[in-house]
């Protein structure tokens, strides 16, 4: 699976989910720490990349442009982890959430839950 990090969130965790296997990139990388959330969405989009974020500015930019790519895993409601657990939450759910993120899925991944929206968002 392809994954973009949103600069919310530690290089780590793209560190982590390249070492298990995926195409995983942190905005850093490709120079955009400080890019506009509009275009980090679309380079996910454009490169059918999952966006990993904390930043609920995603999941407004899928409900306004009713959009069914890209898909995002969001961390919310204190998720406050470090990279090493959030990589391992998403890898350790991806068997159950990999089907909803190809489709095109918000997924939103809280300390006690996780919740898979279908896209678009309605």
């Amino acid at each position: 699976m392809k994954f973009l990090i949103d600069n919310a969130l530690s290089p780590e965790v793209a560190d982590r989910l390249t070492i298990a296997g995926h195409d995983a990139l942190h905005v850093r990388q490709l120079g955009l720490a400080t890019a506009a959330d509009s275009v980090i969405f679309d380079l996910a989009a454009g490169e059918d990349r999952v966006l990993v974020s904390a930043d609920t500015d995603f999941g407004t930019l899928l409900a306004m442009r009713r959009s069914m790519r890209p898909s995002v895993i969001l961390f919310r409601h204190g998720v406050q982890y470090r990279a090493l657990l959030h990589a391992s939450l998403i890898l350790d759910h991806l068997a159950v959430i990999h089907d909803a993120l190809d489709d095109g899925a918000l997924v939103t991944i809280e300390p006690t839950r996780i919740r898979i929206r279908e896209l678009p968002l309605l």
